[in-house]
């Protein structure tokens, strides 16, 4: 299925007519992965598994944010370019709209960052109140399945630039990665009762072990994570509304 930006509008005008009201729209980040994993991480990582799953599961994929809420990032580390939170639940509740305008009705937003979880969780309170017909959902890609999780999570719990990262882009983006520069930092979270910023975790921005990762342990990272999106895309298509029990006064 072709991506929204590559689409004419009367294509995408027919394509909604068709029935073809839903969407996946990818949301990345730009912001520090060490020294060993570039800036755009986060945005190929999700516009890459979105577009995949997306064409074999015959649905659209709108143009992926490459902004997320990185604040906690801060400017330690070089590159990192943030929005605020507030700031990127507007930027999803206005792309959101104006593809409701256009006839979708779906729309699944794939984060690629952990931290954009609030915003998009906010747009989505804001959405489903204000356009009650239309249904959403948002996933970061290791909530794509229990073994997407597991694969993301293998080194470290609060994971960062580290083995699945790496070693996705050393499947499809090798000039994206590094390998010279890439170090192992152990992730000192586990058992904490606080949440902490990276500069509070790791001396480099990674967390976990980068130094592991390889081409083939991407692509079979990346054959999960579309075959598991592709899946859950498909159950989307044909999935119903919920049928309301009856209340008290039903009989």
């Amino acid at each position: 299925m072709p991506r929204w930006d590559m689409l004419t509008s009367p294509e995408i005008g027919d394509l909604v007519a068709s029935g073809m009201d839903l969407a996946v729209l990818p949301v990345g980040a730009t912001e520090q992965h060490a020294a060993h994993l570039a800036t755009g991480t986060d945005t190929f990582s999700a516009d890459t598994v979105a577009t995949l799953a997306a064409k074999e599961a015959g649905v659209l994929v709108l143009p992926a944010i490459p902004y997320g809420c990185s604040h906690g990032h801060t400017e330690k580390w070089p590159g990192t370019i943030s929005l605020d939170p507030v700031t990127l639940t507007g930027v999803i509740y206005d792309v959101s709209l104006w593809a409701i305008r256009s006839g979708l009705r779906r729309i699944i937003f794939l984060s690629g960052h952990a931290t954009n979880g609030p915003s998009l969780g906010s747009a989505i309170l804001r959405l489903r109140y204000e356009q009650p017909e239309a249904r959403f959902r948002q996933l970061g890609l290791w909530d794509i399945s229990q073994r997407a999780g597991q694969l993301y999570s293998r080194d470290a719990e609060d994971f960062h630039a580290n083995r699945g990262e790496t070693s996705l882009l050393l499947h499809a983006a090798p000039g994206m990665v590094r390998m010279e520069k890439a170090f192992d930092i152990p992730d000192v979270t586990p058992g904490k009762v606080f949440q902490y910023p990276p500069p509070r975790t790791t001396p480099t921005g990674a967390v976990g072990n980068p130094s592991e990762a390889t081409a083939e342990d991407g692509q079979m990272m990346m054959s999960v994570l579309v075959e598991d999106f592709a899946a859950l895309l498909k159950t989307a298509l044909v999935e119903p509304w919920p049928d309301i029990p009856p209340g008290p006064d039903a009989a």
